[in-house]
């Protein structure tokens, strides 16, 4: 449902970000049409750069102004741009190493590789999301199957 896996919904449900309406007798989900508009509501807020506190309390009844979300949106992307530019310093400070024939340090790669680190975690943070996904979707398949013995050879 709207590309979020299992696990993202029991833990939006967890911290009373966004709950089913219902469930069935047997324990799985019931979401009706509010329920879509609300997921629709703290994705776009997601997409904007609100944090899941800042969505919860927008959502709850505090007030966030379009000035307001807005600049947190400008905020972060400042911050991005810090670090992209910090890997920017690094890597031309070890180019310029390298074009002086001067040797480099452990802490050159160090620097470089932190900065790099911080550069990519949103890319991993991804990549973990979308393995979430294929994992939760194997669970799933798995549940649904009725358990057959294995009869080895």
């Amino acid at each position: 449902m709207a590309g979020l896996t299992v696990r993202t919904l029991r833990y939006y449900d967890q911290i009373g970000l966004y709950s089913p309406s219902g469930h069935t007798e047997s324990g799985h989900r019931i979401y009706v049409e509010s329920d879509l508009a609300r997921l629709q509501q703290i994705q776009s807020l997601k997409e904007l750069g609100l944090t899941l506190e800042e969505i919860k309390a927008a959502l709850g009844g505090e007030r966030f102004s379009m000035l307001e979300i807005v600049s947190l949106q400008i905020e972060r992307l400042k911050q991005n741009i810090s670090v992209q530019q910090k890997l920017l310093q690094e890597l031309e400070s070890v180019a310029n190493r390298i074009q002086r024939d001067e040797p480099l340090t452990v802490e050159n790669f160090a620097n470089v590789l932190a900065s790099m680190r911080k550069t990519h975690e949103k890319f991993f943070a991804e990549r973990r999301s979308s393995w979430d996904r294929h994992l939760d979707r194997l669970g799933d398949f798995l549940e649904s199957r009725p358990e057959t013995p294995y009869s080895g050879g």
